[in-house]
């Protein structure tokens, strides 16, 4: 960036954070959030609070520790203005594309030590591929062809943050985690954030995309069915699927005994088990999207199949398959709720939004501190995760007017 991109910046920063500032309340809190996003971007050691306090703000460290630990300010309401803001300037860029607006459920993990941080324990750390000492959030991601947004997050709570004794009463009580907050499985914390988006209002999302865990997850499906959401979401290979309508494979009544009503499971078959049946013309190779490594591309091909839902006959869905070019190559599968009428392409395109949301992730602990919080509390976490989405999505949007000013 120039000298004058520099200072064009700091002022449009200002102005970003004006149509946040009346959400934290009194004019100290409005300064401790425009400090901490600031922070975010431009401090040049750790993006915590002390670093931030003591290099871009006015040195108070307890009291920007307070702002983000106990404040009383609402992180959902700073996710909601997010989210407009998201509707105002990237919805837009949406208008042209073929699958619109694509909210991306993920999770990430946050290594910590010591087991005092709210939810925190051995589990599964993505970032790591392995079992780890962490700390999980759930995220949805607005994509669109402008740039993306951190809509909304949850921190994941494991079962052992949520038994019935005095012990782990205590030690919620000691980072703040309300008592409303019951265990939810990561797919049902997904639900609530696509319900929550929806009964918003703000951002209609056109399609959603998530990995595996979510894919298998038949309530999560129901869920996004009943909203009426479009999906693209990945599935293990060994989901199982009828390869003939259900309702067909009905056996006769033979006249005797009990009139059958349950279709023969003989047409189920798992989705590599279709997959590995399919002629060569069945594939196409797609170039999906020119990205920051180069353009993507892969081999598709799908079929229509109907689910296996809850052990029993499920909907009509796609089973697309993506197969990468090496000579070994990467083959993942997904179903989606797409009507029959759907192309391949743009099946295809959402499923590999998930590359976009990687980016996010990216940027977001890399350049914007995500990882760097050192807040024990659940209050404190949301808090964090609310201001990394304003910081993410003000240099978004910095970026993308920069982008449109030198090419004009």
């Amino acid at each position: 960036m120039t000298e004058d991109e520099v200072r064009a910046a700091a002022e449009r920063l200002v102005q970003f954070h004006e149509r946040f500032a009346p959400l934290f309340g009194k004019e100290q809190a409005q300064d401790h959030a425009y400090t901490y996003v600031k922070g975010l971007m431009v401090c040049p050691e750790r993006k915590s609070v002390e670093p931030i306090a003591l290099n871009v703000g006015d040195g108070q460290v307890s009291a920007l520790q307070k702002f983000i630990n106990i404040a009383p300010w609402d992180h959902g309401d700073v996710q909601a203005e997010v989210q407009s803001v998201f509707a105002d300037d990237l919805v837009p860029t949406a208008a042209g594309s073929a699958i619109g607006v694509v909210g991306v459920i993920d999770e990430s993990g946050f290594a910590k030590k010591g087991d005092h941080s709210a939810g925190v324990g051995r589990q599964h750390n993505g970032r790591l591929g392995k079992e780890d000492n962490c700390q999980v959030g759930v995220f949805l991601v607005g994509i669109t062809p402008g740039g993306s947004a951190l809509l909304d997050h949850q921190l994941y709570l494991p079962e052992s943050w949520c038994e019935e004794t005095q012990a782990c009463r205590d030690r919620r009580e000691k980072v703040h985690i309300p008592e409303a907050v019951t265990f939810q499985t990561k797919p049902q914390i997904a639900a609530r954030l696509v319900r929550q988006a929806a009964a918003l209002g703000v951002v209609a999302l056109d399609w959603i995309t998530a990995d595996e865990e979510y894919g298998r997850n038949g309530e999560f499906l129901d869920e996004l069915e009943a909203l009426e959401h479009r999906y693209v979401v990945e599935v293990p290979l060994n989901t199982t699927v009828w390869t003939e309508d259900p309702a067909a494979c009905v056996p006769p009544y033979g006249g005797r005994g009990r009139i059958p009503t349950r279709p023969s499971r003989a047409s189920v078959q798992s989705v590599a088990e279709v997959v590995s049946a399919l002629p060569p013309e069945s594939w196409r190779a797609l170039q999906i999207r020119q990205g920051a490594r180069g353009p993507l591309a892969f081999e598709f091909a799908a079929v229509r199949v109907w689910a296996v839902r809850h052990g029993a006959a499920g909907p009509p869905v796609w089973l697309v398959v993506r197969r990468s070019l090496e000579a070994t190559p990467e083959v993942k599968y997904y179903i989606s709720n797409g009507d029959a009428s759907t192309p391949l392409e743009l099946l295809a395109q959402v499923a590999c939004t998930r590359h976009e949301v990687e980016e996010f992730f990216e940027d977001a602990k890399s350049y914007l501190g995500m990882a760097q919080y050192e807040t024990r509390s659940w209050v404190g976490w949301h808090h964090h995760m609310s201001l990394l989405a304003m910081a993410h999505l003000f240099v978004t949007l910095t970026r993308r007017d920069l982008r449109k000013k030198r090419r004009s």
